[in-house]
């Protein structure tokens, strides 16, 4: 699955980590094999053309984050070990642990879909199964595997697939056969318990899953990693692969045992040190004569069969009476022995001990099941991610946090230790007091990260079952998928116990008033729609209306309609909010509480001046801090400015149309307010978003307190536009441009420097067919074009006249606006893993793009749309040849398209560039659900 390079990019940073001289002490050089002869290249030729037809590369998706792997889309490579059953070997990190498709790419460029047979849970290898009648044009043929074949000094070739685009043919000797497993890194896969064949070789570049291939075309390992500075790269031994195809081919299961010990071999001169006596030495010479040393136990996993009787540095003599004179003796044993008692005898500083242990299946301590919730992914700590912790292999791991466990500050690769005060030490303890809590309800979670185990690590977790699926998927080995049963029932949320808490007091007392009206809001986005940039995000608000809980924040702090709000007052009490208004224009949001959660907290609502801000006046800043401490400061103003026209990508809200003010060095805050001297709001301390960077700044209080009518009676104003961003102009230049000297004194009179320019029009507004970019606006509804406050006040209206100079000629128009939602997007669609709605605002104003067809927002990792790809930002306007308009149109158009359909998309990017992507469909791991705002709130639809 990892393309080679990227695997042994991270093998050489482990590598480079190992202190000198530890890489000997690992795994001694074999040596005393007279090496092969080489086989002249007339040989190679011919063995290669008719061992390449054999080889394939892999597409692989992991469709969740499972136990050691994240979910992602890469290629690797494979080839055929039975054409009769349709069976291709490949790495197990290729199959993965958990659910993924795949398929295979034969040389001739037949594909066909791949069924996962088999993963070890150890050794870097696995099995897929294919049907054979798919392939119609190539004929099949398997390649022998050798193990035996496998010696120091033999010529070797690797043949792959360099990045899935071309075949890769690697040339390489190999320099030893007992090796130590590579190390991947610690909470990833690793191989252990098992010798590797080390090459020397002339790249280090190729592809995992490759066979290692003789001059007679034998397979002789299998390719797992390498270490690039060295240029050697590692491969797998193939004892335990046969055994394993020799029981698929049967139909029998493949037993795999363990007494979960971790164990190394070292050679004869470290074992003395560790009390080995001589005759025991000698006794291992003789029955081992290629061998240079003893295998030594590193790690005991903790409640394991032999926690209590074994300890570190034993020297490992015997297990169910075979001597352990290499990892293959051992393992021989150990699984043909699952859940049976086996003795082992182990020398202890000089001294034999004796154990009776009974030996663990690797398949149960392996798992083959998940819980997803609240878009997290939960599985039982495998004894993969276990033992390299030295931590029982029991618990509950969190393999992707997802939107609820991340609200609780659980981490990525944690273990759970408590949900809601009761103890999870199951998959199953876990489902059922998932099962028990209600959506919204805020319950303690407590976890530790395996590699500080001994820190404990809580938080208070939001309990989602609106947003995303709760289901519990276990692995059919029969079919190789994870079928989910939905766990659909959700309890009631219980109420939220009203409090009240007291206020922080502040100087000077003309203050009290507004800081009586601060509050924290915190918001946190379950998907991006919008071009959101973020998922978690915390700001200042205002009380606007201390009876109907209406508060006042910038739009960086709630930016999209999609997510879960709450207000914080006094640093001490947090009660839930709704979003009910967020401004399509301009940096304010409405959120709402309920009062009568606040007890008798005593709030009062901000009184808003109506007098912008001017440059030099003298303000107190009142704002809070990122700990909820209320700060105050005399700033002054000095400058009154419009925040620039910046478009962002991916398209998203950005201020315009305002001017906003800056003031003198501040302290960090998350805003607040700029307060005047009789205690009234003279502007808003808000995060502007200039498209791209939010920058703390003072916004005219006028940008809500016009609204203010309306959202008292419980509307969401609708907001009307001429679709124009309005730029600055000097007088002076408007000189220029052919400006009368009568206009110029209006302006003047009126104590203005400056009018207003079209910089840019959206698309497709009817504004657009009558003005032009360049226009200098003079007069808006018969009132000069003072400012914009002047603009948007005759914007209200759906017609207003214009007179406009243009190319030094004035011109009287009449042009009509267009509402907007003050809402914003109230459905969204998830289909085969992308994150669709109908195209927004900020897509048709900055980057000139019509309001037609479906935007896509995200795409998830290791989904279909991820695969083809279909990328974030397009737009989708046709399906299988015919357009689509709008949600529900695409909704109906690939409603009756059955698994595994190709689908035809015509897309178009931001500059209106067309392409067409053909996605194969996954509807089992990525079915479509959509999501809508309702007047109860979001409503999810599978």
């Amino acid at each position: 699955m990892r393309h080679f390079r990227a695997r042994t990019a991270l093998l050489a940073l482990a590598l480079l980590s190992i202190p000198p001289g530890a890489e000997a002490r690992q795994g001694p050089e074999a040596s005393g094999a007279t090496p092969p002869p080489a086989a002249d290249s007339g040989a190679w030729s011919k063995t290669l053309a008719t061992v390449v037809p054999s080889v394939v590369s892999i597409k692989i998706r992991f469709v969740r984050a499972f136990d050691t792997e994240h979910s992602v889309t890469s290629q690797a490579t494979g080839f055929l070990v039975d054409a009769k059953e349709g069976l291709i070997l490949t790495n197990r990190h290729v199959v993965g642990p958990g659910p993924s498709v795949a398929e295979a790419v034969f040389a001739d460029h037949e594909e066909v879909e791949l069924t996962p047979v088999y993963r070890d849970p150890v050794h870097d290898f696995g099995v897929y199964r294919f049907d054979p009648k798919q392939v119609r044009y190539q004929q099949l043929d398997a390649l022998e595997l050798r193990p035996d074949h496998a010696t120091v000094g033999r010529e070797i070739r690797v043949v792959g697939n360099d990045s899935g685009e071309k075949l890769s043919i690697l040339a390489g000797t190999i320099a030893r056969t007992d090796r130590s497993a590579p190390a991947y890194g610690r909470g990833g896969f690793n191989d252990f318990n098992t010798f590797y064949i080390q090459a020397a070789s002339s790249t280090s570049g190729g592809s995992s899953g490759s066979p290692v291939l003789d001059v007679h075309g034998h397979v002789v390992a299998l390719n797992a990693g390498g270490r690039m500075l060295a240029a050697s790269s590692y491969y797998l031994p193939l004892d335990r692969v046969v055994r394993a195809l020799d029981a698929i081919r049967a139909g029998r299961a493949i037993s795999r045992g363990t007494l979960q010990l971790t164990t190394v071999y070292e050679p004869y001169h470290e074992v003395r040190r560790l009390g080995t006596t001589e005759a025991t030495e000698q006794a291992f010479r003789k029955a081992a004569p290629e061998g240079h040393g003893m295998l030594v136990i590193r790690r005991i996993s903790p409640g394991g069969p032999a926690a209590e009787a074994l300890k570190v540095g034993d020297v490992l003599l015997s297990v169910g009476g075979r001597r352990a004179v290499d990892f293959l003796a051992v393992e021989t044993v150990l699984d043909e022995a699952v859940g049976q008692e086996v003795e082992v005898v182990v020398e202890r500083a000089g001294e034999r001990v004796r154990a009776m242990l009974k030996v663990d299946d690797l398949h149960a301590i392996t798992p083959a099941e998940y819980l997803e919730v609240g878009g997290g992914i939960l599985n039982a700590l495998s004894y993969q991610v276990a033992r390299q912790f030295d931590l029982p292999t029991r618990g509950v791991y969190v393999a992707r946090p997802g939107y609820m466990f991340d609200s609780g500050g659980v981490a990525h690769r944690s273990v759970l230790t408590a949900i809601d005060g009761k103890p999870v030490t199951t998959l199953d303890e876990a489902a059922a007091i998932l099962a028990s809590l209600g959506d919204g309800a805020r319950v303690p979670v407590r976890s530790f990260l395996p590699h500080d185990r001994h820190r404990s690590i809580s938080g208070v977790m939001t309990v989602d079952r609106r947003f995303f699926p709760f289901r519990r998927c276990k692995r059919d080995d029969a079919t190789g998928r994870w079928p989910c049963q939905e766990i659909t029932e959700v309890p009631p949320t219980p109420p939220v116990e009203p409090a009240t808490v007291a206020l922080p007091k502040v100087k000077p007392a003309r203050l009290q008033a507004a800081a009586d009206s601060l509050v924290e809001v915190r918001y946190r986005v379950p998907f991006r729609v919008d071009g959101v940039n973020g998922d978690d995000f915390a700001g200042t608000g205002l009380i606007l209306d201390a009876t109907r809980g209406l508060v006042v924040v910038d739009r960086d702090t709630v930016a999209v309609p999609l997510g879960d709000c709450t207000v914080t007052f006094g640093g001490s009490l947090r009660v839930p909010a709704e979003v009910v208004f967020l401004h399509p224009l301009h940096d304010v949001a409405v959120v709402r509480y309920d009062p009568k959660l606040i007890g008798k907290t005593p709030v009062r609502p901000a009184v808003l001046r109506d007098r912008p801000p001017e440059a030099g006046e003298k303000l107190r800043l009142l704002a809070l801090t990122r700990s909820l401490q209320v700060v105050t400061q005399e700033v002054e103003v000095t400058k009154v400015d419009a925040p620039g026209i910046t478009r962002g990508s991916p398209p998203r809200f950005r201020e315009g149309n305002v001017l906003v003010a800056s003031v003198n060095d501040s302290e960090k805050n998350i805003g607040g307010a700029l307060v005047d001297g009789a205690g009234q709001v003279a502007a808003l301390w808000f995060s502007v978003l200039d498209g791209r960077n939010g920058r703390m700044l003072a916004l005219p209080t006028y940008l809500i307190k016009d609204l203010l009518p309306a959202l008292r009676q419980g509307k969401a104003p609708t907001v009307r536009t001429l679709g124009a961003d309005l730029a600055l102009t000097p007088l002076a230049s408007a000189r220029d441009q052919g400006l009368s000297a009568k206009w110029i004194a209006e302006f003047q009179k009126a104590g203005l420097r400056r009018l207003l320019s079209v910089a840019r029009l959206a698309r497709g507004v009817p504004a657009s067919e009558v003005l032009e970019e360049g226009d200098l606006l003079l007069r808006v509804g018969g009132r000069l074009a003072a400012d914009y406050r002047t603009v948007e006040q005759a914007e209200r209206g759906e017609e207003l006249r214009l007179t406009v100079l243009r190319e030094g000629k004035e011109l009287e128009l009449q042009a009509k606006t267009v509402p907007l939602s003050g809402r914003g997007t109230e459905k969204i669609v998830l289909w085969a893993g992308a994150l669709l709605q109908e195209p927004h605002w900020p897509l048709t104003a900055d980057w000139g793009q019509p309001r037609e067809g479906v935007y896509i927002s995200w795409v998830s990792a290791g989904s279909p749309a991820q695969r083809y790809p279909l990328q974030p930002t397009r737009r989708i306007v046709a399906v299988q040849g015919e357009s689509v308009a709008d949600l529900e149109g695409f909704l109906a158009a690939v409603k009756d398209l059955p698994e595994r359909a190709v689908v035809r998309l015509d897309t178009v990017d931001l500059q209106g560039r067309p392409d067409v992507v053909t996605l194969l469909l996954d509807l089992a791991n990525w079915p479509t659900s959509r999501l809508d705002w309702k007047p109860e709130g979001w409503v999810r639809t599978p």
